[in-house]
């Protein structure tokens, strides 16, 4: 047993999500992984692997039993989200996001909203976390959806795009901005959007370099019209839940980010340990033993700190953001950094598609840009030491 796998076994899950997991392994051994190429390939949507997870109910994980979930701890999601990746980072993404979307309904939904919305999630509904616009990725505070009350519903008008699930969705937890609250920060709000509502539209999905199964769709909103129920909280609440979601959200970012990093890791393993130059095994060379040493003890290290931010949240801390902006940094950099060496100890290899070293590369990229830029997480970090 090598360190990875020593870490993974002290994975602190009781009997039951140590069962879900080993479910979910041979689900992505079986099902995921060997399909995971030819949607990549096609870019269609893998529909077979929603299915698939659907089989074993793994959206109730997340959702609380009483909503018709089977609730289990973060730490449990975390390592789901952390194998699936590893199978296919499209399909990663795409069940990850359900989680992102559906927790401030979960956090700070009414028990009305709760008992009406997320039975539809837990029986295997799809979800889309609609904040990024045009003119407003990582400040948000830009958006410029606008969100109008008119009696008892509320008017949506205005786009999103760069968003997951956005042509598959069920449900939508939709950021704008509500009229008649002055302020780029104090009039942002929060709703949840259901899918077909009149004046919602699909207006083009993204082509895109890596990730390529997963569906990233720009929205536009014609006033559509939602009942005043589907809005979470008060108005002007949105900032607060949103800081909220994306404290959770990033740590699942970095699952999904390690996952294409150890995906990438055992894959130049077992070519440099079978792959001959000069008569020696290429793992036999002291350059490339440096390299391996380099990718394995980051990898145990950003993994340790994956499953004790998983800790954290799971004993009840809340304050954790500057931890979950490192955790997401670090994971993701290096993600690109271990699918960048894997193409490297391949070779020639590792440039052709005939090997999931390029799509990894490919895959790894966005870790990198979305939920936040790493560069604006370095600078939440570096902030946070400014002495007041």
């Amino acid at each position: 047993m090598n360190i990875l796998q020593r870490l993974d076994a002290c994975i602190e899950l009781n009997d039951e999500e140590r069962m879900l997991l080993d479910s979910v392994r041979t689900l992505c051994r079986d099902r995921i992984a060997p399909r995971a190429a030819h949607f990549d390939r096609t870019a269609e949507f893998p529909w077979e692997h929603v299915k698939a997870i659907n089989e074993i109910g793994l959206n109730a994980m997340f959702i609380p039993d009483a909503y018709e979930g089977a609730q289990m701890s973060y730490t449990a999601y975390l390592a789901c989200v952390r194998e699936i990746s590893q199978a296919c980072a499209s399909t990663g993404i795409i069940w990850a996001t359900n989680y992102h979307s559906m927790k401030p309904l979960i956090d700070w939904g009414t028990e009305a909203q709760k008992q009406r919305l997320l039975p539809r999630i837990a029986q295997g509904g799809m979800g889309a976390l609609a904040i990024t616009e045009p003119g407003a990725g990582s400040d948000a505070t830009g958006m410029r959806t606008a969100f109008r009350e008119d009696g008892d519903e509320i008017v949506i008008n205005g786009g999103k795009t760069f968003i997951t699930n956005g042509d598959v969705a069920d449900l939508y937890l939709l950021f704008g901005k509500w009229e008649g609250i002055s302020g780029a920060k104090e009039s942002i709000s929060v709703l949840v959007l259901e899918k077909g509502t009149p004046g919602l539209s699909v207006v083009r999905l993204e082509d895109k370099m890596g990730t390529r199964a997963s569906s990233t769709a720009t929205l536009a909103f014609d006033n559509c019209r939602v009942p005043r129920a589907n809005l979470l909280g008060n108005p002007g609440d949105g900032l607060k839940i949103l800081f909220a979601s994306l404290n959770k959200s990033r740590p699942s970012v970095a699952a999904h980010a390690l996952g294409i990093a150890r995906a990438a890791f055992e894959d130049a393993i077992a070519y440099i340990n079978e792959r001959k130059q000069s008569g020696k095994r290429i793992l036999e060379f002291q350059g490339i033993q440096f390299m391996v040493a380099d990718m394995a003890s980051e990898l145990a290290l950003v993994e340790s700190y994956l499953w004790q931010i998983g800790r954290l949240v799971d004993s009840g801390v809340t304050d954790f953001g500057i931890e979950a902006s490192l955790l997401k940094m670090r994971a993701s950099d290096l993600a690109m950094r271990a699918a960048t060496d894997a193409v490297q100890l391949l070779g020639g290899y590792g440039y052709c598609k005939d090997y999931r070293a390029e799509r990894l590369m490919r895959d790894a990229k966005i870790t990198q840009i979305w939920e936040g830029t790493n560069q604006v997480h370095r600078q939440l970090i570096g902030r946070s030491f400014l002495q007041r």
